[in-house]
């Protein structure tokens, strides 16, 4: 009797350890999936500041599932217009869409969801929601102008929005001057290190 009480104990305890490692093995694999698909992107794109050769040079964290969480999404209502500063000087238009409250590694955070005014008129991007943020990582592990992350309305649901910092990628202008990079708003400024995602660029420009 002892002894098939053990034999299960053993046996769910093997599910269990199996189940997760497939898990992380998945997790890793739709990570470094998107990764690829990011790098061949700058391939791609009219206004790259990349040229294959550069691609060599991008640097990102291990894929980490701790830094992928569910966020509750709260929508703004009544917002109005406001210009966010770039690096270049120049401004950009965007609204405040809404928030993202969640808890990472035992903190609770909040980051702001913008529309860019401008996207919103071109009907292949008038869904994208846009979230800059910086952390202290900024200017030792990470671009010190803070990093970014995207997403569509349809990634929004009833139990919120699924943050995953494992895609925070860096804006152009932590590979080439001239770009109008938006700077992350302050209430986008987290308190805790977000060691996910990529890396500050490994060449100098």
């Amino acid at each position: 009797m002892k002894s098939g009480f053990t034999a299960k104990i053993t046996l769910a305890f093997c599910l269990t350890f199996g189940l997760l490692g497939v898990h992380a093995q998945s997790f890793q694999h739709q990570t470094e999936e998107h990764r690829e698909k990011y790098k061949q992107e700058f391939l791609t794109s009219e206004n790259s500041p990349l040229k294959e050769a550069d691609l060599e040079f991008l640097r990102f964290f291990e894929p980490d599932s701790s830094f992928q969480v569910h966020a509750k999404f709260v929508k703004t209502t009544g917002s109005e217009p406001f210009s966010m500063p770039t690096y270049s000087g120049q401004q950009k238009e965007y609204i405040k869409f809404g928030e993202l409250h969640f808890t990472l590694h035992g903190q609770l955070l909040t980051l702001a969801m913008y529309r860019s005014l401008s996207l919103m008129q071109v009907a292949a991007y008038r869904d994208y929601l846009f979230v800059p943020f910086k952390d202290p990582t900024n200017g030792e592990e990470t671009y010190g102008g803070g990093r970014y992350m995207d997403f569509r309305l349809k990634d929004i649901s009833e139990t919120g929005v699924l943050l995953d910092f494992n895609k925070a990628y860096n804006p152009y202008c932590a590979y080439s001057d001239g770009y109008n990079c938006p700077i992350p708003p302050k209430e986008n400024h987290l308190s805790l290190e977000i060691r996910a995602g990529e890396k500050g660029f490994g060449k100098e420009h």
